[in-house]
């Protein structure tokens, strides 16, 4: 080894390791392609997010239940599934669930997209096995975001009395109880 490189690794200021140095090659490459497509490109997939069918549309507005599960990172679905109660509002399914509920870990562990399917066919989890009838449903993948909107929970509070009238009173003031301490949260399920 040359004096020049045996000083240089004994320096304080010395070359990334090889796995930093890849991990920077990388990301400078990545960087500098980017930078080079067309901006014209970058906006055509933007805006290339497809208005719902009106099948879809229809059943967001009568139908009790929707099943929720979320994509992994290579757009897999998790084996976590489940019907829930929803309100369709401002163009996104939302829902209320538990802090520490599986909807609202997998978006804290980075999972911030879901596929959805409406439509009311009963409980996932049977007595023996699972039902996998939601499968026929209409389906549509989803963007996550959690929201701290109050306006938007009392919205959804409203709807919830309009469809679910017989359970809900039952339901509300946990609810907001648990919003306002943090053990609930509010998930907007955004149509991607």
């Amino acid at each position: 080894m040359s004096t020049r490189k045996r000083a240089a690794r004994e320096s304080d200021c010395t070359a990334p390791t090889r796995p930093e140095r890849r991990r920077f090659l990388r990301a400078t490459g990545l960087a500098l392609a980017a930078a080079a497509l067309p901006w014209s490109s970058l906006r055509a997939r933007a805006d290339e997010a497809k208005p719902l069918p009106d099948e879809v549309l229809a059943l967001l507005g009568k139908s009790g239940l929707v099943y929720v599960s979320p994509l992994r990172s290579d757009g897999s679905e998790s084996t976590c599934h489940g019907e829930v109660w929803y309100g369709w509002l401002d163009g996104a399914v939302v829902v209320i669930t538990g802090r520490e509920r599986w909807k609202s870990r997998a978006l804290g562990r980075g999972l911030d997209r879901a596929r959805i399917w409406v439509g009311d066919h009963g409980p996932w989890k049977q007595m023996i096995g699972r039902s996998e009838a939601f499968r026929k449903a209409p389906s549509f993948d989803a963007q996550v975001a959690r929201s701290q909107d109050a306006e938007l929970l009392d919205r959804l509070m409203k709807l919830y009395w309009e469809k679910y009238p017989e359970e809900f009173g039952k339901w509300e003031q946990k609810m907001r109880a648990g919003f306002a301490s943090g053990d609930r949260v509010l998930l907007r399920y955004a149509p991607s």
